[in-house]
């Protein structure tokens, strides 16, 4: 028998941007685009895989929930499975790899992973978390966006804060129905404040000022235009909202920039790497005030690798074998920066 997690939670989507919309006249937008983004998804002829991955959604079992956790490291849906439940669960989930943003445990108990499905993602996301939450202005009762959320492992984690509502966007096919996989799981747990649209950033409504708090985190760097990218998270912001901006960047003063000249880490779509002063100078020319750094971080290969539910390269291989703080072209090795601004 299969289920119908994927058509529910896009009514719940619908239903809260209708709500948002009465208060909100710009949210009308969204909703007029809302048809188009979900169909776009699904469309066979945009992603050749949308079929098998709406399939394995649609077959994880329905099963009995005793707890969920959306405020631990480990993203937790407490349940007794059975046997073959698990086996079902375990060998539909694995039908979504790789997992790149967690990590998740359905079954078992909260706190405790015997018996349970761990599916332990390429990314300790939960480490990044840590580093952010200390820093955020309190997300209870507020609206926020997560841009390029992934998986939505933080989309859950802002929802477990205390967010109202929580929109993660992300224009990956393999990645919405990951989201659904496990919004299969935690069912009504969270209200229904966690909500997913599979587009990038650039398709929203400009200027819709709908968000308390709007985080961009490993996105900045892909974007060929990155003060456009400033500027569009600009314009999702209310008045006196709060941006959370994590990106790649190294070492330098306010005129430093890497332009990667090929590859960076192996990836091919990395275009700007600034300095910490740098990127602060761009965020103020970009309109933001009270920019502040909060963190920096260099990438380790304990939070970034391959694992059983990410079995391809990571890390480890995108770096000089000789030398670890070099990335395999010879560019300073990922070293991440949070900072955060308000419109």
């Amino acid at each position: 028998m299969l289920n119908d997690t994927i058509t529910h939670a896009e009514r719940e989507l619908y239903l809260t941007l209708l709500a948002l919309a009465q208060q909100q006249p710009s949210a009308y937008e969204w909703l007029t685009r809302l048809p188009t983004w979900l169909n776009d998804i699904k469309n066979k002829a945009n992603y050749a895989h949308a079929p098998a991955y709406q399939a394995s959604v649609a077959r994880l079992p329905e099963i009995t929930v005793n707890d969920v956790d959306l405020d631990s490291d480990v993203l937790t849906v407490a349940a007794n499975l059975s046997d073959s439940e698990r086996k079902q669960t375990m060998a539909l989930l694995k039908q979504l790899m790789p997992w790149r943003k967690g990590p998740f445990q359905i079954g078992g108990r909260i706190g405790s992973d015997e018996f349970a499905i761990k599916i332990d993602t390429e990314w300790h996301s939960d480490w990044k978390w840590q580093r952010v939450l200390p820093h955020l202005g309190s997300l209870k009762g507020r609206r926020v966006l997560d841009v390029g959320g992934g998986s939505g492992y933080h989309g859950w984690r802002m929802a477990g804060a205390g967010a109202e509502t929580v929109i993660i966007i992300d224009p990956s096919c393999l990645f919405y129905h990951q989201f659904m996989a496990i919004r299969h799981f935690v069912g009504n747990a969270d209200n229904h404040r966690t909500h997913y649209i599979p587009v990038p950033l650039e398709a929203l409504p400009e200027h819709s000022q709908l968000f308390d708090t709007v985080f961009s985190m490993g996105v900045l760097y892909h974007r060929q235009s990155p003060f456009e990218h400033l500027q569009q998270l600009k314009g999702q912001l209310v008045r006196g909202g709060e941006l959370v901006l994590e990106t790649l960047v190294i070492d330098g003063d306010a005129n430093t920039v890497l332009v990667p000249h090929d590859r960076y880490a192996q990836m091919n779509n990395v275009y700007f790497l600034p300095s910490v002063d740098a990127l602060i100078g761009w965020l103020e020319k970009a309109g933001f005030t009270e920019v502040r750094c909060v963190d920096v971080a260099v990438t380790s290969t304990a939070e970034q690798r391959k694992t059983e539910w990410m079995t391809y390269h990571s890390l480890a291989d995108f770096l000089d074998p000789n030398d670890a703080s070099k990335t395999i072209e010879g560019y300073p090795a990922p070293k991440r920066a949070t900072l955060i601004a308000k419109k």
